[in-house]
């Protein structure tokens, strides 16, 4: 007997139906309480899907840098980062995006899905400037659902908790990362010592 669910009807009789509040709280837009999820949040991650994959990339500034354009449009900036760029690869390729909102100390999160096109508009661009740099580019997601989703995940995970807190030290850093896939040639120590400096020079 396979132990694999690979049908609608064994995924229902495992989980059952969603609650009528679950489906109730899913909007095709952001009302005024979503609205204030988005303008508290620093940090939000961006999944897309394209031709070569899928990507889950990390997008974080000062509370409220996703801008509420429209109750159905949001604007994303793209600061410097590796230049991978995968999630707008992506978004080239298939426009379809999920963002998930978190805010420190905040049980829920808000989840918004939509579909996205990057947009180098001089005016839209400018709206982001921080410390007199532009982003490199703005996402713009067009919303097609939005709801918010309980707390359970980060009560079980403790994730606000300082007794839940890992030590840095505890894991390896990115210098030692680095060294390792590089088969021992890259110089770790020295990318550690710069790394803070890096760091907040390549910010904006």
């Amino acid at each position: 007997m396979s132990h694999r669910i690979t049908t609608l009807e064994q995924l229902d009789a495992v989980y059952g139906q969603p609650t009528e509040r679950a489906l109730v709280k899913e909007l095709d837009h952001l009302n005024a309480d979503y609205q204030a999820f988005v303008r508290a949040s620093p940090f939000v991650v961006l999944a897309s899907v394209g031709e070569e994959g899928l990507d889950c990339s990390p997008k974080g500034d000062p509370a409220g840098f996703v801008h509420i354009l429209d109750e159905r449009t949001l604007a994303v900036p793209d600061r410097p980062g590796n230049n991978r760029v995968d999630n707008l690869r992506n978004i080239l390729a298939d426009p379809r995006v999920s963002l998930l909102f978190i805010i420190p100390g905040v049980g829920e999160t808000l989840r918004v899905n939509g579909r996205a096109t990057i947009s180098i508009d001089p005016a839209l661009l400018a709206r982001f400037e921080m410390r007199g740099k532009l982003p490199r580019s703005v996402i713009v997601v067009e919303i097609d659902a939005a709801y918010f989703h309980c707390s359970k995940s980060i009560v079980r995970s403790a994730l606000w908790s300082p007794e839940a807190q890992v030590a840095r030290t505890s894991l390896p850093s990115p210098g030692q990362m680095h060294h390792r896939l590089s088969g021992g040639v890259f110089d770790g120590a020295a990318y550690d010592r710069e790394l803070p400096q890096r760091t907040e020079a390549g910010l904006y």
